[in-house]
């Protein structure tokens, strides 16, 4: 026998084996049998989730984001007053806790990071607020330096998401039907508000979630009251709106909340999720002008869609079945964009998918 031949071929297939196995963290509500945030082992070729395990016990961890270097993640806790966390991805995939802070307002329900990873922005739906923080060398968070207020005596914020985009940040306030668009101060630090409706929301919509293309000329927000999704191009002067599209099959007449909205590896798909009717919405877009074709509305196989992703390979979407208790995995047509079901694994009360 050859052992090198052997050796080396041994080597080829744990290469093989692990780099098609990659790890999904799992953002749950702990009100249930759920302990926090779990990990699952998703192989990149066939689609399948195994090997689940709690990756580290906490409360609430209903939204959750890597750093760039995927050597931390960070995870609001939506239970009590309201904190967000550091954790370290050790080398068994488990999360090793760093440190917590205060999200300063009721139910933080999203955090983002920014590409340089020295910075979190934190939405607080209750709170009807968002902070911003400073990030260590060491993967921990500072106290907050700098939060946005929103709540008027006339009108309850619900701040629902923010992203960081080169030198602007962008905030989603479902509560105030409006997206607002921050830039950089000189300071490198801070930021200044630029405009209070950057994109023309109908009143009443409810922008939840959006989408920046990778070139920063279009934003697509999906409105959680109105079922619709809003598609705006940018202008000298700001974002002006394309139209608003239905994420609704047409013979649907039940209630609906939309939740999250992600588009594909090459920005020619984008899809939605509807809890109510329980579907995935994909829309084929045109580049060019950013308009909006909905092709397919597919059942999700469980309840309360709430966030999903797309694997890194671009082949794979993957919905968090809040009500139901399960993770379901479809096949993404690279040609059309359609969805196929594959299978569902069990999973406690899953609401935030990350790869």
């Amino acid at each position: 026998m050859n052992f090198k031949l052997f050796f080396l071929c041994l080597m080829v297939s744990l290469f093989y084996c692990k780099a098609q196995n990659i790890p999904l963290y799992i953002g749950t509500y702990t009100d249930g049998s759920s302990k926090g945030i779990y990990q699952a082992k998703f192989n990149s070729q066939t689609g399948e989730l195994s090997n689940f395990q709690l990756a580290a016990e906490t409360q609430d961890p209903s939204y959750i984001a890597y750093s760039p270097n995927k050597k931390f993640i960070y995870a609001v806790g939506e239970g009590g007053t309201g904190t967000v966390s550091a954790f370290k991805v050790k080398e068994n995939e488990t999360l090793e806790f760093l440190n917590t802070v205060p999200s300063n307002g009721g139910a933080p329900c999203h955090i983002s990071i920014n590409p340089a990873g020295d910075k979190a922005v934190v939405s607080n739906y209750v709170g009807g607020n968002v902070s911003l923080y400073e990030i260590k060398a060491d993967g921990t968070l500072k106290p907050a330096f700098q939060v946005f207020e929103y709540n008027t005596k006339d009108k309850a914020s619900h701040a629902h998401s923010a992203q960081f985009f080169n030198s602007s940040l962008f905030v989603s306030d479902l509560g105030m039907d409006a997206i607002y668009l921050y830039t950089l101060n000189n300071d490198n630090k801070t930021y200044d508000l630029v405009s209070s409706s950057s994109v023309s929301i109908q009143e009443k919509a409810g922008p939840r979630h959006f989408v920046i293309t990778k070139d920063g000329q279009f934003i697509y927000n999906i409105n959680e009251y109105a079922s619709t999704v809003t598609a705006s191009k940018k202008e000298i002067s700001g974002f002006f709106l394309i139209d608003n599209y239905s994420t609704l099959s047409k013979d649907y007449k039940k209630a609906n909340s939309c939740a999250d909205i992600h588009l594909s590896k090459n920005e020619n798909f984008l899809y939605g999720s509807n809890r109510g009717e329980n579907t995935i919405v994909v829309f084929k877009r045109n580049s060019v002008d950013g308009t909006l074709t909905q092709i397919q509305n597919i059942d999700v196989e469980g309840e309360w869609p709430r966030n999903f992703t797309i694997d890194p390979t671009g082949k794979f979407l993957l919905v968090a079945n809040q009500h139901s208790n399960n993770i379901s995995i479809f096949k993404i047509n690279p040609e059309s964009g359609i969805l196929s079901y594959l299978s569902s694994a069990k999973t406690p009360s899953p609401v935030c998918l990350l790869f």
